[in-house]
């Protein structure tokens, strides 16, 4: 597989770029045109993608038949954790009557069944940017071999459809595989820009369903005690990992009347001291938040410092359970979790909260959790 090297600076290290799906897609259909218009079995095809960098993508499963060709790129994803990494992206180009080309997803390719996403419903998972590239190349092809007809191409990817199950797409409503995707061309490592995005497409995909009351949680964890402890209706929950603060701006820009967010007392803590990325190499203060609190509450000296040498929040929360403290810490966390959230959102979104503990279930909500928890068990 021919990888792509350019280098990121990421932290202390350098991390190698990879290249999108969208990019193999583009690769792959050049590849297959070439073959079936003049007969050329290329070991490898240029793309040019929309970031500026040219990357040399392999071509892989060649065959042909009369009126068809077809070849395959394997994704390059980098340094980047991705689930695509090593998949074949396949294209077949077949001949049509009618001038110019289409684009269309076959197996292991997902197809929208909900509005509000890049494309509309019933058409298949592969973004502009990609079908931009996929037509650009193949007309380059077209141009060069002279042939004035119409090519059709299909893109499928064999191991898509058991991908998507790792990827936001069941969740989306993307069904039967993954989607061809790159805005850049360029797989970028530990792109958080990307997973934020994908974080607001699932808001924006709420929006377009209608809803004006939004449920948000920062993972699973969040989602367990939502369903199984409060039984709320998780349809429509989106997710904000630990871009809390992210996830709350963007709810407020998109309109939404409420937001009311579950999440565990170990992240939601963090966002109580002012902390609107809860990523651990970004923000902890834990400990410190849960001893603080303590002492507001009249918490003891032999209290306070074993809650600073607590391990977890749980262990914090067994020591003041044992020390009486529980209900009164765990209101003023919750006093200062509202005080925070209804800054970030602002006066246009209303913004409650509930926090739990894997070990002692819920341990409070915000002053107006009560009204928003019963829309969505509605």
């Amino acid at each position: 597989m021919a990888k792509l090297e350019v280098y990121l600076p990421v932290g202390k290290e350098k991390l190698r770029c990879g290249y999108t799906t969208g990019t193999c897609a583009a690769a792959a259909a050049a590849g297959a045109a070439r073959l079936l218009l003049t007969g050329e079995t290329l070991p490898a095809v240029r793309v040019e993608t929309p970031a500026g960098i040219t990357v040399e993508a392999e071509l892989l499963d060649h065959a042909a038949g009369r009126d068809w060709a077809a070849c395959a790129v394997r994704k390059d994803g980098g340094d980047d954790p991705d689930v695509t990494d090593g998949a074949l992206i396949c294209a077949r180009v077949e001949r049509r009557d009618t001038p110019g080309v289409t684009i269309d997803g076959g197996v292991g390719v997902g197809r929208v069944t909900r509005p509000g996403l890049d494309q509309p419903v019933g058409q298949a998972a592969i973004n502009s940017t990609p079908r931009r590239m996929i037509e650009r190349m193949v007309k380059q092809v077209m141009a060069g071999a002279d042939y004035g007809g119409g090519l059709a191409v299909t893109i499928s990817v064999p191991e898509g459809e058991k991908l998507a199950q790792r990827t936001f797409n069941p969740r989306l409503g993307i069904e039967g595989g993954i989607s061809i995707l790159g805005t850049s061309g360029i797989v970028r490592p530990m792109s958080e820009a990307a997973l934020i995005d994908s974080l607001y497409l699932e808001q924006d995909m709420a929006k377009a369903a209608g809803v004006t009351d939004l449920l948000m949680t920062p993972g699973n964890y969040g989602d367990a005690f939502a369903r199984q402890t409060l039984g709320l209706d998780l349809t429509h929950r989106c997710t904000c990992s630990n871009y809390v603060g992210h996830a709350i701006d963007h709810a407020a820009a998109l309109g939404f009347s409420s937001l009311l967010l579950v999440g565990h007392l170990g992240k939601l803590i963090k966002v109580a001291a002012g902390s609107m990325n809860t990523h651990s190499a970004v923000a902890d203060g834990r400990r410190e938040t849960l001893t603080a609190h303590a002492a507001l509450a009249g918490g003891s000296p032999e209290l306070l410092r074993a809650l600073f040498r607590s391990p977890t929040t749980d262990a914090g929360v067994e020591l003041l359970k044992d020390a009486g403290l529980l209900e009164p810490v765990m209101a003023s966390i919750g006093a200062a979790l509202e005080e925070q959230l209804r800054h970030r959102a602002g006066p246009e979104l209303e913004i409650q909260a509930v926090f739990f503990s894997n070990q002692y279930g819920l341990l409070a909500k915000t002053s107006g959790a009560d009204r928003l928890l019963a829309l969505h068990r509605g």
